[in-house]
């Protein structure tokens, strides 16, 4: 097999995507698939690995870390013709996944796309909402040929399934149990960020609109005297609200701006309980991955948590932008040591089930599938030709 990809962001970006389709090529070269990746240059061009190949671009206005190809057409046509591919998997609708798209059309080869965000939810955080139907016309316009659409989570799936897209496979996520895990609990931690509360909170994500940041803070201005004396919340992340959440932020919350790898892990493994309240995710590798740390959840009745989280078992959902209804949950959680326990135990031992490896030998299955479809289509044309 010989696959060709094309994604808005990569490496050394490090939103969930980006860290997804890095990981997706190591797997692929450990299987020795042959592949390209496309992706908007946001590095200096001799930073990235010999499959890759970085496209000039412009920052994308609503999400400024993500970044639009400005594609030379037919340089990356002659790239692709003398690399042959027998698959284009297309990571994004836009600039760059639409030359992925053209060029599979036009060569009739199969190609699948792989639905990563809810740019619906996204538009009525950055008041545009008006053009929530033009968002769907187009996304319908530029699936409607793909043999697959690989969605992360069985909200995803449904949500997609109700604007009538058809075709839709799941390809979920993984986590790095070995990279997360409550055995990175480091007592350095506390004294690092000046942590001194009997209950450690956590938000791990992108400081932006979209992640629901001033229901949590609303959420922490409610609870009572006697909770709130008793907990400090560690903000982990960065993005364009940090320094107006941080000029409104409760004495007992703390930001602590982008942090990744071990220093990110031993974060996860200081905290007693992760808080999420965003409504827009269409997976939720943060909560897996406290999961995987060993962490009770309490996250928003929205997107992808609702796949991960067992109420009552790995943690707790809330109704989305309620910051009452986020307090008490925490007031419950926060009170009863034992259920934490239990409730981080076992979102750990579910997590442990999710191995990457797992994950993308199915996603491997699932693109042998769609060739072998292919050419059971074309054959069967020919053949009543």
């Amino acid at each position: 097999m010989r696959l060709a990809l094309f994604t808005d962001t990569f490496l050394p970006q490090t939103n969930g995507v980006a860290r997804t389709l890095s990981r997706l090529t190591g797997h692929l070269h450990r299987r020795g698939i042959e592949h390209l990746l496309f992706t908007p240059k946001s590095a200096p061009e001799d930073s990235y690995p010999d499959p890759v190949r970085p496209v000039a671009s412009i920052p994308f206005f609503l999400y400024p870390e993500c970044r639009l190809a400005l594609p030379g057409m037919s340089s990356i046509q002659n790239e692709l013709t003398a690399f042959a591919p027998d698959l284009l998997h297309l990571a994004t609708p836009f600039n760059i996944g639409l030359t992925g798209l053209r060029y599979a059309r036009k060569q009739n080869l199969p190609h699948v796309a792989s639905y990563h965000t809810h740019f619906d939810r996204y538009l009525e955080y950055y008041r545009m909402r008006r053009i929530v139907p033009l968002y769907w016309k187009y996304m319908k316009w530029f699936h409607r040929s793909c043999d697959a659409v690989l969605v992360p989570s069985q909200e995803t799936m449904t949500s997609l399934r109700g604007e009538g897209f058809s075709g839709l496979r799941l390809w979920s996520r993984g986590v790095d149990c070995d990279l997360y895990t409550p055995e990175k609990r480091n007592p350095d931690i506390r004294v690092r960020y000046g942590l001194h509360a009997p209950l450690i909170l956590l938000f791990v994500g992108r400081i932006a609109p979209e992640k629901d940041i001033a229901t949590l803070l609303l959420a922490m201005r409610q609870l009572p005297e006697s909770v709130s004396s008793e907990v400090q919340l560690l903000i982990v992340g960065d993005g364009p609200l940090l320094p107006e959440l941080r000029s409104q932020a409760p004495a007992n919350v703390i930001f602590t701006g982008a942090r990744h790898g071990e220093e990110l892990a031993e974060l996860y493994a200081a905290a007693d309980l992760f808080v999420f309240p965003s409504c827009t995710e269409t997976f939720g590798n943060v909560v897996l991955e406290a999961m995987a740390s060993g962490l009770p959840v309490i996250a928003a009745d929205a997107g992808g948590s609702r796949d991960l989280i067992v109420p009552g078992v790995t943690g707790k959902l809330f109704e989305p932008r309620n910051p009452a209804a986020m307090a008490e949950e925490i007031c419950k959680v926060t009170a009863r040591h034992a259920l934490r326990i239990s409730m981080g135990q076992e979102g750990r031992r579910l997590a442990l089930g999710r191995s990457w490896e797992h994950i993308f030998d199915g996603l491997i299955r699932d693109y042998e599938e769609v060739i072998d479809g292919r050419k059971i289509k074309t054959g069967a044309g020919f053949f009543t030709a």
